[in-house]
């Protein structure tokens, strides 16, 4: 009766986070557990044992090929696998299962959707849609996510689609600034430069009465502005939403 052959080099992994790295033409991969390697790269984990399910660097995780010795040394210049597991563990990329990218899409779908929602309203409402609206309106053009991107670079491309769906303008905010002090002038000076346009400007004993359209992209980027400039003494205050002229293609 013949014995089944199991090839010494091979050892059999289940349920583990792989992370992969290509160096000078070949692959090698490390076994981690799921969970731990962002929390090794964000320093929160300091032991390697508790990241590494297996001080083994491989050729291939999924197929249980461990790379050959000598590659280790010829590319990285040392034979210490464990040496070399913190290194690929620090400039590796981390592989993702089907599972969990189909969860990373889901959630994209909704921050892109999010940031949509919070850019534009109905034209015929004056009011911005709900979040779950615009998700919907998204899966009936069939938008496809990219998962290398932003959800604020693809909301535009969003914004385009959903328009040939749906009523929907982008909207700006129509806000109040009011700035005291020194450093008025100083500071209006900023403010403007983050307007979209300026709708009236007043000046009485040397404070300024500033109603502006803003993106809403940068509402907190002006309110931290004031509050730092102004030390705390300046007001920055939402009066409404206006939908945006046709055309418009900045977020």
């Amino acid at each position: 009766m013949s014995k089944i052959f199991t090839p010494t080099n091979q050892i059999r992994l289940t349920n583990v986070a792989i992370v992969r790295l290509k160096k000078s033409g070949k692959r090698f991969e490390i076994a981690c557990y799921r969970n731990k390697v962002l929390s090794w790269r964000n320093k929160l984990e300091q032991d390697i044992d508790e990241v590494l399910q297996t001080h083994t660097v491989f050729s291939n995780v999924s197929k249980g090929q461990v790379a050959k010795k000598e590659d280790l040394v010829k590319i990285f210049g040392k034979d210490d696998s464990t040496e070399i597991c913190k290194e690929i563990l620090e400039k590796g990329e981390l592989q993702v299962s089907d599972k969990e990218r189909h969860s990373q899409i889901e959630s994209l779908m909704k921050d892109i959707a999010t940031t949509v929602a919070d850019k534009c309203v109905n034209p015929e409402t004056k009011r911005p849609y709900p979040v779950s609206i615009i998700e919907k309106a998204m899966k009936d053009v069939h938008f496809s996510v990219n998962v290398n991107k932003s959800a604020k670079q693809q909301a535009l491309d969003v914004i385009q689609l959903l328009k040939k769906e749906i009523p929907l303008e982008r909207a700006q905010m129509r806000v109040r600034i009011l700035l005291t002090g020194k450093e008025a002038r100083k500071t209006k000076d900023k403010v403007v430069k983050l307007a979209m346009s300026v709708e009236e400007e007043t000046w009485d004993s040397g404070t300024a009465n500033i109603i502006c359209l803003i993106d809403p992209g940068n509402f907190r980027t002006l309110d931290e502005m004031i509050r730092t400039e102004t030390k705390g003494s300046g007001q920055f205050e939402l009066l409404n939403l206006k939908e945006m002229v046709e055309g418009e293609q900045t977020l």
